[in-house]
């Protein structure tokens, strides 16, 4: 295909030309920028946050005044929903990963560092919590029974201080001793506090500062009173899930003081996910019709330019077609007459998209937009393109010379 004609033929239609190699540039633009922003948020919500989460359930009871036996209920509430049938394991903890509730706190390597080394969030957990959540130790040991302390024993301190033990999640483990093993080192939290062990992961209860910081976890031991906690329950068979649910708070109803237990208070932790990342997916949803519509635009753009086109060309096409040119080659000229423009635009539309980038970059704390997602676009818009120019380059080919000649 000879590409003089064409260019000289673009050349006479310079200002529908530069509009539609603009469009095309927009679009390719938005949409390498859409797909990473998607991507973005499709990675976020399928982060792992450690836990078996699918066979675990939470509920939490509110109580009613003061309950100054609240631990020994809570023993008889632990034991009571541990002999739950298809129950593996139960425990109470302080914060839920998708929760509400969410503290973070300095840690320290020194005593007297004036300035935390690095910011966590702290779980509190009873008894079986490691088991229950289903954390993997990759390094140390898990708590030993005689390391829960009960949580008001006493009064005057937190269960932290005073040479509590703590296991660390691998990441803030690596961020704390890097290349080093963390275990039999000693921290500083609110007291003195030696590192027993790391779990492969462990994640805060919620989006914190930095991506990075996500992942900075520390677990201690504490037997907490039910209304300073939330009850987890692993069970052995997710399709049962529902089911134990509905068993454990009729167990809690039945047992104890009078509480609040209702059954908005107890989901599966995959409720939990899923209820946690509505509003990414809300976000993707958007991006993808936001992408869908403008290609649309862009498309009947294309669409209405070559038509145009067409139409404006009738006595030319005719005479090349009375000249001996076929109807492929007829629709190869305006195939590859798209194909340069959308060439035209990808290239300028990829500078686009990096300028854009920067300025999301600067603005909302965004990575920088990877190479990948270019390619991505460009291939999307050729395909575009193409798809977009068949049906009017396709008239054109079936313009016969005949015609052509008359409307001469």
């Amino acid at each position: 295909m000879e590409l003089r004609p064409i260019l000289s033929t673009l050349r006479r239609h310079k200002i529908a030309t530069t509009l539609i190699v603009l469009e095309i540039a927009f679009s390719c633009a938005v949409v390498c920028n859409a797909l990473f922003l998607i991507g973005q948020r499709l990675e976020r919500i399928q982060r792992p946050t450690g836990l078996d989460e699918s066979h675990l359930v939470e509920l939490h009871v509110s109580g009613i005044g003061k309950d100054s036996d609240a631990l020994a209920v809570t023993r008889d509430d632990l034991s009571a929903l541990r002999a739950i049938p298809g129950v593996r394991a139960a425990s109470i903890i302080n914060q839920t990963v998708f929760g509400s509730n969410f503290g973070v706190s300095g840690i320290s390597l020194r005593p007297d560092q004036d300035k935390p080394t690095a910011t966590e969030t702290r779980y509190l957990g009873g008894t079986q919590v490691i088991e229950t959540l289903g954390l993997r130790v990759v390094s140390g040991r898990p708590f030993n029974a005689n390391e829960f302390t009960d949580f008001q024993t006493n009064p005057t301190s937190t269960p932290e201080s005073s040479s509590t033990p703590v296991i660390l999640s691998q990441a803030l483990a690596e961020r704390l001793f890097p290349g080093q093993n963390a275990v039999g080192k000693t921290l500083y939290i609110d007291g003195t506090n030696p590192v027993v062990g790391v779990v492969d992961r462990l994640v805060q209860p919620r989006d914190n500062g930095r991506s990075a910081q996500y992942d900075y976890a520390v677990l201690m031991p504490s037997n907490l009173p039910y209304s300073r906690g939330t009850y987890l329950l692993r069970v052995a068979d997710p399709a049962q899930r529902q089911a134990i649910l509905k068993t454990a708070l009729q167990t809690l109803r039945t047992h104890g003081p009078t509480r609040l237990v209702s059954s908005d208070d107890a989901r599966t932790l995959e409720q939990a996910r899923h209820s946690y990342y509505d509003d990414d997916r809300t976000m993707a949803w958007l991006l993808v019709t936001v992408c869908v519509v403008l290609l649309l635009v862009t498309a009947g753009g294309i669409v209405g330019l070559t038509s145009f086109w067409v139409q404006q060309r009738t006595r030319q096409i005719g005479i090349r077609r009375a000249l001996g040119a076929s109807k492929r080659q007829i629709l190869n000229y305006f195939q590859t007459e798209n194909l340069m423009l959308v060439s035209a635009g990808i290239a300028l539309g990829m500078l686009l998209a990096y300028a854009i980038n920067q300025l999301l970059m600067s603005k909302y704390e965004l990575p920088r937009l990877p190479l990948m997602y270019l390619p991505v676009g460009a291939v999307l818009l050729w395909a575009l393109g193409q798809v977009a120019v068949f049906w009017p380059a396709r008239k054109a080919a079936a313009v016969p010379p005949a015609i052509a000649t008359r409307s001469a």
